[in-house]
C-alpha cells in the first residue's frame, strides 16, 4: 500500500514538472509570439517611412524638373519675343525704307521728262537726295539660338547612385591608427581626422598612416572627406614580401620622385591629388618609375568612397560629390596579406577626415 502511494506521489510530482515545464513554454512561445509582432510592427513601420521618404523625395525630384522645365521655356520664350522683336523693327524700317525709295524713283522718273531748263531750275533738292541715297540694311541677327538646352543624363546619374548605394552597403567603422605615429602627423582624439605639421628644420616624407582596422577576407567600404586638401592619397595598403621589393625600394630613394613608392609593386592601391589640381592614380609598374596616371574629373571630390573586395581584388574610388561616379579602379589586385586602408594627407595642413557610417 506505501509503494504504491509513494508511485502515485512520483507520478504526481512527474506530471507537475511536465506541466510546469510546457507551461514555461508556452510562456516562451507566448513572449516569442509578442516579439514577432512587434517586430512586423516596427518592420511594416521602417518599410512605410521608407515608402513616403522616396514618394517625398521623387515628388520633389519632379517638382526640380518641372520647375526647371519652365525656366527653360521662359528663357526660350524670351529669347523668342526678343528676336521677332528686332525682326519686326528691321522689317518696319526696310518698308518705311521701301516706301521712301519708290517715291524717290517716281519723281527722278517725272524729271526724266523735264528739260534741262527745268532740271536747272529745280529747287527740291530730289536729285541731289537721289544721287546720295543709300539702303541702310538691317543689323545681321544670329540665326541660331544663343543657348541649347542639354537635359542631364538622369538615368546615368541614377546608376552611378545606384552603385554607389550598393557599395555603402559594406560601410564599415574604420579609424586611424595611432602606434608609430610619425612625428609630423597629429591625430585626433576619435582617431578619425590626422593633420600633418611642418617639424622646421627636418624635410618630412612620409605622411602615411593606416587604419586601426585589417581586412583578410569580405567587401568594406569607407568615406573620407578631403574637401579643403590641396594634397592627398588614399586607398588601401598590403605588406609584400617580394625579394625584388627592397631593390627597386633603395632604387627610388635616390630619385627626385617621392610619389615612386605609391604603386601595387610596393603593395600601395591609391590614388592622389598633387598641386591642387592634378589627379592621379599610381598604377602597376615593374620598373623603378611609378606610372602615374592622369585622372579626368569633372566635378573636384569633396568626399572620396573607397571600396575593397578583398576576394575579387578589387579596390574602387567613388567621388560621393558627384553623384557616386568612378573615379577609379584597380582590378586583379594580389593581396597576399591582410589589407588595411591607408590615408596620407600629405603637406597640406588642412585636415582629412574619415566620415562615420551612413554620415
Amino acid at each position: 500500500m506505501a509503494s504504491k502511494i509513494l508511485l502515485n506521489l512520483q507520478e504526481d510530482e512527474k506530471l507537475h514538472a511536465i506541466l510546469k515545464r510546457l507551461r514555461k513554454e508556452e510562456e516562451e512561445a507566448e513572449k516569442l509570439e509578442a516579439d514577432i509582432r512587434e517586430k512586423k510592427t516596427s518592420w511594416k513601420y521602417q518599410v512605410q517611412t521608407e515608402r513616403q521618404r522616396i514618394q517625398t523625395e521623387f515628388d520633389q525630384l519632379r517638382r526640380i524638373l518641372n520647375s526647371e522645365e519652365q525656366r527653360e521655356l521662359q528663357r526660350l520664350e524670351e529669347e523668342e519675343k526678343k528676336t521677332l522683336d528686332n525682326l519686326a523693327e528691321a522689317e518696319d524700317d526696310l518698308v518705311q525704307q521701301k516706301q521712301l525709295v519708290r517715291e524717290l524713283i517716281s519723281d527722278v522718273e517725272c524729271r526724266s521728262q523735264w528739260s534741262t531748263v527745268e532740271l536747272l531750275q529745280d529747287m527740291s533738292g530730289i536729285m541731289k537726295w537721289s544721287e546720295i541715297w543709300r539702303l541702310r540694311k538691317p543689323k545681321t541677327l544670329s540665326q541660331k539660338l544663343k543657348t541649347v538646352f542639354h537635359a542631364p543624363d538622369l538615368s546615368r546619374m541614377l546608376q552611378m547612385f545606384r552603385e554607389l548605394t550598393a557599395v555603402r552597403c559594406y560601410w564599415v567603422d574604420v579609424t586611424m591608427n595611432p602606434v608609430n605615429l610619425n612625428l609630423n602627423l597629429v591625430l585626433s582624439e576619435d582617431q578619425r581626422q590626422v593633420i600633418s605639421v611642418p617639424i622646421w628644420p627636418f624635410k618630412c616624407y612620409n605622411f602615411g598612416i593606416l587604419g586601426s582596422q585589417y581586412f583578410s577576407s569580405g567587401k568594406h567600404y569607407w568615406e573620407v572627406d578631403v574637401s579643403k586638401k590641396t594634397g592627398w592619397i588614399l586607398g588601401v595598403y598590403c605588406r609584400t614580401h617580394s625579394r625584388n621589393t627592397k631593390h627597386v625600394i633603395r632604387r627610388c630613394a635616390n630619385r627626385q620622385n617621392v610619389y615612386s613608392k605609391y604603386r601595387p609593386l610596393f603593395g600601395y592601391w591609391v590614388i592622389g591629388l598633387q598641386n591642387k589640381c592634378k589627379y592621379r592614380a599610381f598604377e602597376q609598374s615593374l620598373s623603378s618609375d611609378s606610372e602615374v596616371l592622369t585622372l579626368s574629373m569633372a566635378v573636384p571630390p569633396c568626399r572620396v568612397g573607397v571600396f575593397l573586395d578583398y576576394e575579387a581584388g578589387i579596390v574602387s574610388f567613388f567621388n560621393v560629390t558627384s553623384h557616386g561616379s568612378l573615379i577609379y579602379k584597380f582590378s586583379k589586385c594580389c593581396f597576399s596579406q591582410p589589407v588595411y586602408p591607408y590615408f596620407n594627407p600629405w603637406k597640406c595642413p588642412a585636415p582629412m577626415t574619415l566620415c562615420p557610417p551612413s554620415s
